[in-house]
């Protein structure tokens, strides 16, 4: 930081003296009196260069030099200019249940989707900083170190420091709520006439995307294992019957590149763990492969446990390599769909969502158009609850919460 603030001072002193140089009265203009009329006329031709130069020098003073250590002329520039210089929004965030998730490389949550959905319509990427608690997060935003934070800090906390805020509910707290959510989740700003904080109010409360926000917050919902019984079932489940199969969920997610922890979400997902489970359609086994999908990934007894997890594991790698263009972050989301009603049928989703113009790889967007016509589709409802089922099973398995 140090090191930071000199450059600015130097730099501050070097423009100065250049300016000073620019400014300075011709020693030949101000000796020779015979030649005034000439005279006039090269000050009026000074005058304009001396103010272009000076324009072009300030400019590349304000743009070289980093947010936080730019007072040049008493004005900050905004983190709006900062961001699209950089091309990069650098968050302050604190993990949790409404925030964001990141264990083992699965990074996710409703508020970070929502910052991720905000850069892309800026034109730019997003680097995360995760902080231990909100006043550390808001101070390494009031200190330059990260452009906005995403926090549930308390409205004090953020008035003491001098901060604006925009709940990314834009008001509709009880959109949140229902769904397990923190109702003040935010996003804060060193200022509120700062374009990056105006720029989110729109972006935020704009009809379309409150209404996005509402169904993400869906997919985000947290109640699944709230209540006593759900939490006794998958507690007594994972406790009595991963022991016997710990080893193959392991090494298939080996075999297939996954991470062992999420076949074990998703087998508990589709049959509880039970080796022997029956469907009414006829899928079987642990991860509930149709006779067709079983013979397709090379498993001869679907009843048999370790075969059973291997052909899932096999046919999930199968759906993530179908939508590699997908970005990592939510590429799972889209495999684990397509794993539930096949990867047709999502892609055609992608199709109808292009063809208006709406970003296809983003799950948000897939998962709006689920929740919209799961009335005259039902599979669009099964695959909803099927993908945030496992999210909510994985994180849960991971944080150990039950």
């Amino acid at each position: 930081m140090q090191r930071i603030t000199y450059r600015a001072k130097a730099s501050a002193r070097g423009a100065k003296r250049r300016i000073s140089y620019i400014l300075r009265p011709s020693k030949r203009l101000l000796n020779t009196e015979s030649n005034i009329v000439p005279a006039i006329a090269s000050i009026k031709v000074t005058r304009f260069a001396k103010t272009k130069k000076l324009a072009q020098i300030s400019s590349i003073a304000l743009l070289s030099l980093p947010a936080e250590s730019l007072t040049t002329m008493n004005n900050q520039v905004p983190a709006y200019d900062h961001v699209m210089l950089e091309k990069t929004l650098t968050i302050a965030a604190v993990p949790g249940d409404s925030t964001y998730f990141a264990t083992d490389g699965f990074q996710h949550g409703f508020g970070y989707d929502l910052v991720r959905n905000y850069a892309d319509e800026l034109g730019v990427k997003v680097t995360l900083k995760a902080y231990a608690d909100e006043e550390a997060a808001l101070r390494a935003l009031q200190s330059g170190d990260a452009d906005m934070a995403l926090t549930t800090a308390s409205t004090q906390l953020k008035s003491q420091l001098n901060l604006s805020s925009i709940n990314v509910s834009c008001g509709y707290d009880a959109s949140l709520t229902k769904n397990g959510l923190h109702p003040k989740v935010s996003w804060t700003f060193n200022s509120a006439n700062d374009p990056l904080s105006q720029k989110a109010s729109y972006f935020l409360c704009d009809s379309i995307k409150l209404d996005n926000t509402q169904k993400l917050a869906a997919f985000y919902n947290q109640d699944l294992l709230k209540d006593a019984y759900s939490q006794d079932h998958f507690k007594t489940t994972l406790t009595e019957k991963l022991p016997d199969y710990q080893s193959s969920f392991e090494e298939q997610a080996r075999n297939y590149n996954h991470d062992w922890e999420l076949l074990v979400a998703m087998g508990y997902q589709e049959s509880h763990l039970d080796a022997n489970a029956v469907s009414p359609t006829g899928v079987r086994g642990i991860m509930m492969l149709t006779n067709n999908t079983a013979k397709a990934m090379g498993v001869s007894d679907r009843v048999d446990p370790y075969q059973s997890i291997g052909g899932g594991a096999r046919y999930l790698e199968q759906m993530k390599t179908d939508f590699a263009d997908v970005p990592k972050t939510d590429r799972i989301w889209f495999a684990l769909a397509a794993y539930n009603m096949g990867p047709n049928a999502v892609k055609g989703i992608q199709r109808k969502l292009s063809a208006k113009g709406i970003d296809d790889k983003s799950w948000a967007n897939i998962y709006a158009y689920l929740s919209d016509n799961k009335a005259s589709n039902s599979r669009y409802g099964q695959a909803m609850h099927y993908v945030s089922n496992i999210r909510s099973y994985l994180e849960t398995i991971k944080t150990a919460t039950v």
